[in-house]
Parts: structure tokens; sequence; C-alpha cells
């Protein structure tokens, strides 16, 4: 079965996917965690793998950057392809004195300022949050592992290079975690097509205290993200 960007047979896909941005991290979780990958579609260079941990099937898709390009990927795996969970795999930025650097968020809901999720209920405010079950499964998982985690709720922005700290300290006090481009859009299209999303993030930078990690720095605590998500996905 080939749709307008994904290039793949009927059972090509596990039930399972771990959505990095980056079609080339895409690639270096499929090779450094799965046995057995292989590519599975490469339209437009976005890359997809299918191998398995402990025995379990698992994929491992790019989702591109921002809510149009996720949605698209999301949309696709699961109602095409029969993708049952996806969990996003990604970098953020840090907001709330409640994260330091190197910090899993397992995302539990995010607020936005895209009108996508809107769209879907006539206009009206959508709660978008992520699938409980996946959600106390990463908890669970992150207490096994000795991980530092937190839990709560992250902003999923349109833009990148939007520098407004008036907005960056009112969503720090209502709670939200952190700033990133997809989380939103991810669960709105899971609520969307009746199927199961997580999103776990890295803690990349902080908007507060201006700290960033260094590529050394970000790979390492990026494996212990994807360590994660992968005893989410085969638990």
């Amino acid at each position: 079965m080939t749709t307008p960007h994904i290039a793949a047979e009927p059972g090509d896909f596990a039930p399972v996917v771990l959505m990095p941005g980056d079609p080339v991290r895409a690639r270096h979780i499929a090779e450094t965690y799965l046995d057995d990958p292989r590519l599975v579609t490469d339209v437009r260079a976005m890359a997809g793998f299918t191998g398995t941990v402990d025995g379990v099937p698992v994929s491992v898709m790019g989702h591109g950057m921002g809510i149009p390009s996720a949605n698209i990927y999301a949309t696709e795996l699961i109602r095409f392809f029969g993708c049952e969970r996806l969990i996003r795999v990604g970098s953020c930025g840090g907001l709330s004195n409640r994260v330091a650097l190197r910090d899993v968020i397992i995302a539990t809901g995010a607020g936005t300022d895209s009108n996508v999720n809107r769209l879907r209920v006539q206009g009206h405010d959508f709660p978008a949050v992520a699938d409980f079950g996946l959600a106390r499964s990463a908890a669970e998982a992150a207490e096994r592992k000795g991980l530092r985690v937190a839990v709560g709720p992250v902003f999923t922005s349109d833009t990148f290079y939007g520098d407004n700290p008036a907005l960056d300290q009112a969503l720090a006090d209502h709670g939200l975690l952190a700033v990133e481009m997809e989380v939103a859009g991810l669960y709105g299209v899971a609520a969307a097509e009746g199927a199961a999303a997580l999103a776990l993030l890295t803690v990349s930078d902080h908007l507060v205290s201006g700290e960033r990690l260094s590529p050394e720095d970000r790979a390492t605590s990026f494996d212990d993200m994807i360590m994660l998500a992968l005893a989410v996905a085969t638990g």
C-alpha cells in the first residue's frame, strides 16, 4: 500500500511506532536498539524502520517538524497501516523550574497556539491528552529504571523563533513544563483515529536559565528517553 507520504506494504509497520522528528535519529534508533531492523519506507527521505525488541515488533518513523508534518505521518500510519500506539520521542525547551536539563518529560497533555484541534470540535477548545495507559506505563518504567522524569502538560507552538517572554512566563505560571512543536497535533490525531499516543520529551535547553545541552550530552540524554520509550513499547 502506498500513501502520498509512505511507501510500504501492509504488515510492514508494527502496532507500536516510535516517532522522532528527525529521520536521521529514526535510523540511529533503529540501528542501535532494534534487532534485525529493515527499512520499510523512505519517501521524501523520511525513513521508517521495523525490527524487534526482546521479540516484540517495534517500528521507528520520523515525523518531521511542526504539527502539519507530524499529523500527516501519524494519520497515515494509523489509518492505512493499522498502527495502534504512537510514541513521540523528541526534544523540548524547559519553561518551568520543575524541570532541568536532561530531564525526560512524560507529556500528559498539550496546550497550543495552533487552531488544528479547534477545527476538530467546531471552534471550541479540545483536550489534547495522552493515553493514560501509556503514560502510566512510562511513569512506572521510569521509576523502575531510576530515571529522572517530570510528569505534566507541555505547550505546542507553531513557531520556533517566537520570542515571547511574557507568554513563556504565563505558561510556566499555569503549570506547563516545556515548549515543543508537535504533541498537541499528535494527541488530536490519535483521538480522531481511535489510536493511543504518548510523547516523551528530553529537556535539551531551558528558556528561563538559558542553559542548553552540548551535542554529546544531548545524545546521552536522548538515549535514556529511548530506553524508556522502548520499555513502554514492549511492556
